[in-house]
């Protein structure tokens, strides 16, 4: 099963919540007459983003908290799900439950890593997971509870995510994934995470 990574939705304005937050920590000025500012124009965009990015060279980085995405993630293994729920500050999870899911007609969706297939063993790894769905849908005709047939299904075994994340934990998620170290399915999601920010808000120029 292909992976999908799609930004669902985001902070409607991060340049402007940015500017906010940062220039409620350096005013006098309330948030709201920050506020104001900005919404009538006295502020220029230019002049925001240039205040954000000075902030950001003093390291200054907990603002970022508060611009948000949300992902709708599907086809990952849960080799992939177990590293990724690791991740635990500024970042929510819903995942496809394999308790309440069945998977039906004795099979299920799963990855075979390429270098399963370039060592030539995909053929064999793919008739085990056949077999493992005879022995799954087996159990559930014979009346074992889902959450006690899914013990058969592998970490190949694909899932979903619905996720909501902060800027500052997804800086760090692919601060650390995309490295040449991490592991290649991270990598690609991360890297698809990062190209479906980059494609809806430009503005924040991430990368």
């Amino acid at each position: 099963m292909a992976i999908q990574v799609q930004l669902l939705d985001h902070t409607p304005d991060a340049i402007k919540s940015l500017y906010i937050a940062y220039r409620t920590a350096y005013s006098a000025l309330t948030p709201m007459q920050i506020t104001s500012r900005v919404e009538s124009g006295k502020i220029s965009r230019e002049k925001m983003t240039e205040f954000i990015e000075r902030r950001l060279q003093t390291g200054h980085g907990s603002p970022l908290e508060q611009v948000w995405f949300e992902f709708g993630i599907a086809g990952v293994s849960r080799s992939f799900s177990h590293q990724f729920v690791r991740h635990r500050v500024g970042i929510s999870f819903e995942q496809q439950s394999q308790r309440y899911v069945k998977f039906k007609d004795a099979s299920f969706p799963y990855t075979v890593p390429q270098s399963v297939t370039r060592a030539g063993k995909a053929e064999q790894m793919e008739a085990a997971f056949e077999e493992l769905g005879k022995l799954y849908q087996e159990l559930l005709d014979a009346g074992v509870p889902t959450e006690d047939a899914r013990f058969l299904l592998p970490n190949a075994a694909s899932t979903n995510f619905k996720i909501i994340v902060n800027f500052q934990e997804l800086l760090h998620i692919c601060d650390l994934r995309l490295c040449t170290r991490a592991q290649w399915e991270f990598r690609k999601v991360a890297a698809m995470m990062r190209a479906e920010v980059n494609r809806r808000v430009p503005e924040l120029g991430m990368y």
